[in-house]
């Protein structure tokens, strides 16, 4: 599959993230390159992409979240047809 984002500057931004080296260098750079509402609603996204991933309702999701049932719906069918990025990260978390 090929990739819809890939690029040169996209490049460059995923390598720099790799260079970062613990949770304090992310959350320093994040504060940098986005706003805190954009840092937050990837936050609240792979929340969901776990919580879906661990077959919990939407109901108890949007609970937890506070994440609307379009947002679920949508990482829902990322989770589902996406690339599986979502999967790559949380079986590396086990």
């Amino acid at each position: 599959m090929e990739s819809r984002i890939k690029d040169e500057n996209t490049d460059f931004l995923f390598d720099a993230i790799l260079k970062l080296k613990n949770r304090e260098e992310c959350y320093q750079f994040f504060e940098d390159l986005c706003t805190i509402p954009e840092i937050k609603a990837m936050a609240q996204r792979i929340v969901v992409a776990k919580l879906l991933s661990e077959k919990v309702v939407y109901n108890d999701i949007v609970a937890k979240t506070g994440a609307s049932t379009a947002t679920i719906s949508r990482v829902n069918r990322s989770l589902a047809y996406g690339t599986g990025g979502y999967a790559t990260v949380f079986n590396r978390e086990k």
